[in-house]
């Protein structure tokens, strides 16, 4: 019956070795992916133009 029970307790402690390294993988890949959104994000505001003030009609426009 030992033997049993440690081949037993063997295979439950693989069993959660693999659930906690799947379950790492799977929220450093949703870390990546909104660590990568966020960069993007970023990148779009950088392209938004500023409004500057005309001295001329003193109205703003881009530029």
């Amino acid at each position: 019956m030992p033997p049993f029970v440690a081949f037993a307790g063997m295979l439950g402690g693989l069993a959660a070795v693999r659930w906690v390294y799947k379950t790492a993988q799977k929220i450093n890949r949703e870390l990546e992916e909104a660590r990568l959104s966020r960069a993007a994000e970023v990148a779009q505001t950088a392209e938004i133009k500023t409004l500057r003030r005309d001295p001329v009609t003193g109205a703003y426009r881009p530029g």
